[in-house]
């Protein structure tokens, strides 16, 4: 055995580290290598000596570890009122809205998320990006975090920012969207559910039937955001009213979700309402490109 070799196991040789064959052939090689005897005695004074080197780990080491790597949060004013927003290394986690103390921010965190966070400055790329959203302007592009979450709920969530600022899609649609066309129900207990909301726009989705529905964070709110982006929430109640799902033109015969930028091109001579895809079909118009409204169930 060379001794290049030989010094790469003086170590576990000297820590009785190494199996049988390996200790045997290393006691056989030292006995008549005299640089090797002299080595494995330097490799035992440094052995000796390491504990001494042996410190203790600073008091707030965990604390500084965690403040880095863990669940952090702060709290983020916007127009809508105080917003909690937590994070990690991996981008914003949530985003908690109509809470004034902390301690009811965190109790929310550990029953979504099923974790604890230390409370921290948030990034000044995250707090604009909650401002932002919140004024409803288009918001900087930041990292969010939902990896946790069931695979469904994160389908349905981050199929959110395919809705345009400025338009809003029906449950049935975002269903499709995330992969699961039948399980309109579900996706709303997701969008009830979701942790990101402002930066994840569930505000954008109503009712298959029209309107402007309900929120977790209150109708009101949700009127404010979505007015905020351009929408027009009083035209959509009306719609609902009157029962149609759909606008139609006369000159494309394409038709279109009430909101769809092309719907609002339409000039209103040739504006045409249409109460479901069934009536849209038999008049002659196929859907739009762009907002897709043809799967959504009848």
């Amino acid at each position: 055995m060379r001794c290049e070799t030989m010094i790469e196991q003086l170590d576990e040789f000297r820590a009785g580290e190494l199996g049988r064959p390996e200790h045997d052939a290393v006691a056989a090689h030292i006995a008549d290598c005299p640089d090797c005897v002299a080595a494995l005695a330097q490799i035992e004074r440094v052995a000796a000596l390491a504990p001494q080197l042996r410190i203790d780990a600073p008091a707030d080491l965990v604390a500084n570890v965690l403040a880095h790597v863990g669940d952090q949060y702060g709290s983020v004013e916007t127009v809508v009122g105080p917003a909690w927003v937590a994070f990690n290394r991996r981008g914003i986690t949530m985003v908690y809205l109509g809470a004034d103390d902390a301690t009811t921010f965190t109790s929310a965190y550990a029953r979504r998320l099923g974790r604890q966070a230390r409370q921290n400055e948030v990034p000044a790329r995250y707090v604009q990006a909650v401002q932002q959203a919140a004024q409803g302007k288009v918001p900087a592009r930041v990292p969010i975090d939902i990896s946790g979450l069931p695979p469904f709920e994160q389908a349905v969530l981050l199929s959110l920012p395919r809705i345009p600022r400025g338009e809003v899609r029906p449950y049935a649609w975002l269903a499709r969207e995330a992969g699961r066309p039948k399980a309109v129900r579900a996706t709303g207990n997701a969008l009830a559910r979701n942790p990101v909301p402002l930066l994840l726009p569930c505000h954008r989705v109503v009712p298959t039937s029209g309107g402007v529905g309900n929120y977790a964070f209150g109708s009101t709110m949700k009127r404010g955001l979505l007015e905020r982006e351009g929408v027009p929430t009083d035209e959509l109640d009306t719609l609902a009213r009157q029962g149609v799902r759909y606008i139609g033109c006369t000159s494309t015969h394409i038709y279109c979700l009430p909101t769809c930028h092309d719907a609002r091109r339409v000039q209103p001579a040739n504006r045409v309402p249409l109460a479901n895809d069934g009536a849209a079909a038999a008049a002659g118009y196929r859907p739009c490109k762009h907002c897709k409204p043809a799967l959504i169930a009848g």
